[in-house]
């Protein structure tokens, strides 16, 4: 008899449910309380007048956990030094959307071999985000597969949508069930109306296919999300984080009755993925929100120990250590010049 499913599976390898990776690697009380409160800060720098400036920073990408937790270190008494200014949440991405092909990122392939232990990924990544709660530090993250929050959304105090799926059904319909405030971002094109649509669409109820914390397939319905917001990250005909552009944004948003929270990236199509460009775009977002313009409530930057970024795959002995595998970032001295003068600044 001729198959006629799965013609095309290698391999279908059980992963443990979701609630047996979180008794494994289990939060503590006081890094429970930390997600708690810092969810509640970010809220307040997103819709509450006069909070703290939020700034999601650090790697574009964990490759490195060792590396990224020196870089943590660093970035926790940077934080508590400016806290009176700036909410510092650490930019922890463990996964990475693709164009075509390429590495997506740690949970999917742990060992950067191509030989996607993604059930060591799931754990490396709950002990990573552990570790940077234990130093204090709350944590940001972009969610790209829709089952990944059931393993690490407890130790998340903010996540992003990013602008390969800001239009996607199911990423709304996710966004609409998960606790922690959550941007999207404008489209690659540049686009504002999906990102638009997609703060409307996660803020109502929705009812989708999910998976139970017990790793069972579920019908999932969510109350909504009331606490998303848009970012501007840039897109094919350039950058959008010039007063002009965050006018016609909050114009926008206002027009269709949402809160005009604008978050602004200063990566991306933005600095034309040059980290040598960041500085002065995160420079000109801190003015725009020091001259009054309240809608301007945070900014991202991508930012590791060393800047720039090298070329991967190549062997592990021979990658630079404290540098980025994927996009461009600043390195930790330009990091804390800026953060610092935009404390002052602020």
């Amino acid at each position: 008899m001729a198959e006629i499913s799965d013609v095309n599976v290698l391999n279908n390898a059980p992963l443990p449910s979701p609630a047996i990776l979180m008794q494994e690697v289990a939060r503590t009380d006081s890094q429970a309380q930390l997600v708690l409160s810092s969810r509640e800060a970010v809220r307040d720098s997103l819709f509450v007048p006069d909070s703290r400036f939020l700034l999601i920073v650090g790697p574009c990408s964990i490759h490195d956990t060792a590396a990224c937790r020196v870089y943590a270190e660093k970035l926790a008494a940077l934080a508590e030094e400016v806290k009176e200014k700036i909410l510092i949440v650490m930019r922890v991405y463990f996964e990475k959307p693709r164009t075509t092909v390429g590495w997506k990122g740690l949970i999917m392939d742990p060992n950067l071999d191509g030989s996607d232990n993604i059930h060591k990924g799931l754990t490396v990544a709950r002990e990573f985000l552990t570790d940077i709660l234990s130093l204090g530090l709350p944590t940001a993250t972009e969610l790209l597969d829709p089952i990944t929050p059931q393993y690490i959304a407890d130790l998340i105090s903010w996540s992003a949508i990013g602008a390969r799926t800001s239009e996607s059904q199911t990423h709304r319909q996710m966004a609409s069930g998960l606790s922690m405030p959550l941007g999207f971002k404008n489209t690659t094109s540049g686009d504002l109306v999906a990102a638009i649509n997609a703060i409307k669409a996660a803020s109502q109820p929705q009812t989708f296919l999910g998976v139970s914390d017990q790793g069972i397939a579920s019908a999932v319905s969510t109350a909504g999300n009331p606490h998303c917001h848009l970012i501007l990250r840039g897109g094919d005909n350039g950058p959008n984080f010039d007063a002009d552009s965050i006018k016609r944004t909050r114009d926008r948003l206002l027009e269709n009755n949402l809160d005009p929270a604008i978050m602004v990236d200063a990566s991306h199509a933005n600095c034309g993925k040059k980290s040598a460009q960041m500085p002065a775009v995160f420079e000109e977002i801190v003015r725009q929100r020091a001259t009054g313009d309240k809608s301007v409530i945070g900014a991202m930057l991508e930012s590791h120990l060393v800047d720039g970024n090298q070329k991967f795959p190549q062997p592990l002995d021979q990658l630079t250590y404290g540098q980025s595998i994927t996009d461009q970032c600043i390195d930790w001295e330009t990091t804390e010049r800026l953060v610092r003068d935009a404390a002052s600044t602020l």
